[in-house]
């Protein structure tokens, strides 16, 4: 039976009355609540300049999303746990698929975000974008996401265009001991996690965990079933080494996923696709070594090498195989005191084979990338502990497209402790993916062309690509401030004005009769760097500590875009020509961390997304809700409650596969957590 929003809520606060009466003092279950606000300010992170810096020292617009926000907000994936954060866009298009970008330009595979998980590269150079239902952790092993918001080429090179996403989980000596999270709910169906923390001696600890979850259908919007449930399984290890002031690591994973998808037929109606949905699977593993050499807080050495392999099969869509290579180096030290200097290398290598099938072709079918990159970036204190002037750029050497600058400058001005103004102006660029140069493939049936009248019979839309698709360039112009209002409030204000150039355009090419498809005419589209665009926007997320027992955060963003890009492309692609209508202007997000004791929890998330154009999708409010008891040391029942406010509601459509558009239900799920 599922509960009504009205009667869950009434459920919590029946729970809740016992709590009151305890209410007393500082929580010492809980240890972001017992950090004030100036203590959570100082939050250190290392994705804005690849070094550790605290929060309140770092001229970028940089937002932490740590493990215990990722606990309370009952969040059972990384993108879920994304919403959190300003100026990023997260929608679900069915149960195993998201769309995950920061100031626009969204899709199942954003093409202008790059994405770490401890310093590692997950975005796929194949269709240029994360498939984030391959990377996932124990959710318990997270200590934290930054999230930098903004161009960071000049730290991580090229496809940070709009931002970086960094999942860094924590050490094996913080997971000590033997964890164990099990539950289920309405469309959480099923999951277990589990991990073990131990030593091999006093300076190499060690963790194994493994995790596994089924989660079930979602439904088309005339009610039908989907058949896009997920199954999912994942294993893997870390093993951290202390020697003097050397420390090394030795992390891994493997996964296995089974997921579905129904065809949408008013868009691809082909006999060649005997049935209306179909099962896939798709799996890989990785392993990542890690050397550090510390020999001050001002001066070390980093060298990190990592091999990645992956398969994905997805019946008549598509097969591919995949396999990366990654080395980097870096250097930080200081010179004439002044200066802070970091530079470094990496190379990739970046192997593919796609297997040709009716619908998609890619010629050659299995090739090689490399790429080449060098960055150095300085950090010059003009007036101690007042003004810092930082100066970087990178340059990347890619397969396709040469060489790459991307430089970048930044100005901090802090006139005290509780004030930080910053400014930056950033070159980016987004290299061409092979589904953007090698590929053949059918997307779509249109029935009219701009300009003719509507066709007696449909054509077959197939994308066409290009050897001369180039490089997709920006020039970012950023603002932010910075503040600790009180010593219970603090404020993050950030601004924005992104100038693109050479963005992926389209244009028809000359009918022809399908050799594969005996009959059909074929209308190819052509891809080019023709489209162009003007965005601007304001994100802006406050922290407040009303009590020592009580948390508020709140988010708010906007975003403005001026695509120039042709009718054809702002009609038939929506991360690009019709981008504009994909990304709501307005988001807001509203969260509530309340611990009525020791032992009773109350979390409660809302949430509001403008409406998405593109798709016909109507603007909606949300709510999650988090009830956590601790009945004795080291266990946690919890229930949570998820899109509380409707049965369900619509996020987003695939922008690749023409899978057949659903709605997001409402869920419920209960499970408990023991750790000893």
């Amino acid at each position: 039976m599922i509960l009504s929003p009205l009667k869950f809520l009434t459920l919590i606060v029946v729970l809740c009355i016992p709590g009151l009466a305890a209410s007393t003092g500082k929580v010492a279950g809980d240890p972001l609540l017992n950090l004030s606000i100036e203590e959570l300010m100082q939050i250190t992170v290392v994705t804005a300049s690849r070094q550790s810096q605290k929060l309140n020292q770092v001229p970028s617009a940089v937002f932490v999303i740590t493990g215990e926000d990722i606990r309370r907000s009952g969040a059972t994936s990384i993108p879920e746990a994304l919403r959190m954060a300003p100026g990023v866009q997260v929608e679900r298009s069915s149960t195993d698929k998201w769309a995950v970008s920061i100031r626009g330009f969204n899709g199942v595979y954003a093409n202008k975000l790059q994405v770490l998980m401890d310093g590692r590269s997950i975005y796929n150079p194949l269709f240029a974008g994360v498939q984030w239902e391959q990377h996932d952790t124990l959710l318990e092993d997270i200590e934290r996401i930054e999230v930098i918001r903004g161009p960071a080429a000049a730290v991580w090179g090229a496809n940070a265009v709009n931002g970086v996403i960094n999942i860094i989980t924590k050490k094996a000596a913080d997971t000590q001991g033997t964890l164990v999270t099990a539950g289920g709910g309405s469309f959480e169906h099923g999951f277990l996690g589990a991990r073990y923390g131990g030593a091999i001696n006093e300076t190499t600890p060690f963790r194994l965990y493994a995790k596994g979850f089924t989660r079930g259908n979602t439904t088309s919007l005339t009610g039908a079933n989907l058949d896009n449930q997920w199954h999912s399984a994942r294993g893997g290890f870390r093993l951290d080494h202390t020697r003097g002031i050397d420390q090394f690591t030795l992390q891994g994973d493997i996964f296995y996923n089974s997921n579905g998808g129904t065809l949408d037929r008013s868009q691809l109606n082909l006999s060649s696709i005997p049935a209306d949905s179909a099962r896939g699977n798709n799996g890989g593993g990785n392993i990542r070594a890690r050397w550090d050499r510390v020999y001050s807080d001002q001066s070390a050495l980093m060298l990190q090498m990592y091999y990645d392999q992956s398969f994905d099969d997805f019946s008549f869509f598509g097969h591919s195989k995949t396999r990366s290579f990654d080395i980097d180096f870096q250097h930080r030290f200081t010179l004439f005191d002044r200066h802070s200097l970091t530079w470094g290398g990496n190379y990739r290598l970046y192997h593919n084979k796609v297997f040709h099938t009716e619908l998609t072709q890619f010629t050659p079918s299995e090739q090689t990338l490399h790429q080449f990159s060098g960055f150095i970036r300085d950090d010059i204190t003009l007036i101690p502990e007042r003004l810092l002037f930082t100066l970087g750029t990178r340059l990347d050497h890619h397969h396709f497209t040469g060489l790459e600058v991307q430089p970048n400058a930044r100005l901090m001005l802090t006139p005290n402790a509780s004030n930080t103004i910053w400014l930056s102006i950033s070159r980016a660029v987004r290299l061409p993916s092979r589904g953007e140069r090698d590929v053949t493939t059918v997307v779509r049936q249109i029935q009219e062309l701009p300009g003719f009248p509507v066709l007696p019979i449909p054509l077959l839309a197939t994308m066409q690509g290009s050897d001369s698709f180039d490089s997709e360039k920006l020039i970012a112009y950023e603002l932010g401030y910075r503040t600790q209002l009180t010593s219970q409030a603090s404020l993050d204000v950030s601004g924005f004005i992104n100038d693109y150039s050479s963005l992926r355009d389209f244009s028809f090419g000359a009918l022809t009769s399908g050799a594969g498809l005996p009959g059909q005419l074929m209308v190819p589209i052509m891809l080019n760097n023709n489209a162009a665009a003007l965005t601007y926007g304001v994100e802006v997320s406050a922290d407040i500590r009303p009590t020592s027992q009580w948390r508020l955060q709140a988010s708010y963003s906007y975003l403005n875009m001026d695509i120039k890009a042709s009718e054809l492309a702002k009609r038939f692609d929506p991360t690009t020509g019709g981008a504009d209508k994909v990304a709501p202007q307005h988001r807001l997000s509203a969260r509530s961390n309340y611990d009525f004791s020791e032992r009773l929890q109350l979390d409660l998330w809302l949430r509001y997304v403008s409406n998405i154009a593109f798709y016909d999708i109507p603007d909606y409010v949300t709510m999650d809700a988090r009830l956590a008891f601790k009945p004795s040391k080291g266990v946690e029942l919890f229930l949570v409650g998820q899109n509380l406010f409707s049965q369900n509601h619509r996020e987003f459509v695939s922008d690749t596969i023409p899978a057949l558009p659903g709605f997001i239900p409402r869920g419920i799920y209960a499970g408990a957590r023991w750790q000893f």
